[in-house]
């Protein structure tokens, strides 16, 4: 009797230890398991905002031209702004541009400063390419009055426009940042629903 009570207990004390070790090793291994979550979290982020950052030349450019670019098709706005006996329908387009282009300035400008490149916008643009206006077309518009001044804008700003879509184009095909693919791929699509606007409006005129 003595002798069965001692192998029952020997049998409990075995089981009892049996089962510590199972439930420590249990926790060593879901604590392994958490930090390898942790440390495959933390290396999957970083490299996202390392790409979020990067850049290439075709970027620079981008961001260098469409904000000249922009600058001039907001100084054709406020020429024609400027005026009197001008159609309302062109009038609010006008104002439209203004409103659409100077945050998009304000935000390739931004891009431009944290690269540590020129703000000069102006440097790598040449007047009459691109779908930029020449001095002689800046002159003429500004010299416009009344109903042609309204015509004319129109008929500048859609080639103005199409030069920019050429120009969002090739950062869609050719840039890196994502940020300023994503703008280009706006352009494209804002400005060409814009050209068929404007076509409509010069029709009336």
């Amino acid at each position: 009797m003595d002798i069965t009570m001692s192998r029952i207990r020997t049998t409990l004390m075995l089981t009892g230890a049996l089962a510590t070790a199972i439930t420590l090793a249990g926790c060593s291994s879901g604590s392994g398991s958490m930090s390898g979550m942790d440390h495959g979290s933390s290396s999957t982020a970083a490299p996202s905002n390392a790409e979020a950052g990067n850049f290439n030349d075709q970027d620079v450019m981008f961001a260098q031209m469409m904000t000249a670019h922009h600058q001039q098709a907001i100084e054709m706005s406020d020429m024609l702004l400027a005026k009197t006996g001008v159609d309302d329908n062109v009038t609010q387009f006008a104002e439209k541009i203004k409103a659409a282009q100077q945050p998009e300035i304000e935000t390739m400008t931004g891009w431009l400063e944290s690269w540590g490149e020129s703000t000069d916008s102006m440097s790598g643009m040449d007047h009459g390419s691109d779908g930029m206006m020449s001095d002689d077309d800046m002159n003429a518009l500004e010299q416009a009055d009344g109903a042609s001044a309204g015509k004319l804008f129109l008929e500048q700003m859609i080639q103005h426009h199409q030069g920019a879509i050429d120009m969002a184009q090739t950062e869609v095909d050719s840039g890196e940042n994502p940020d300023a693919v994503a703008l280009a791929k706006k352009i494209v699509t804002d400005q060409t629903a814009e050209i068929a606007e404007m076509q409509t409006m010069l029709a009336s005129l």
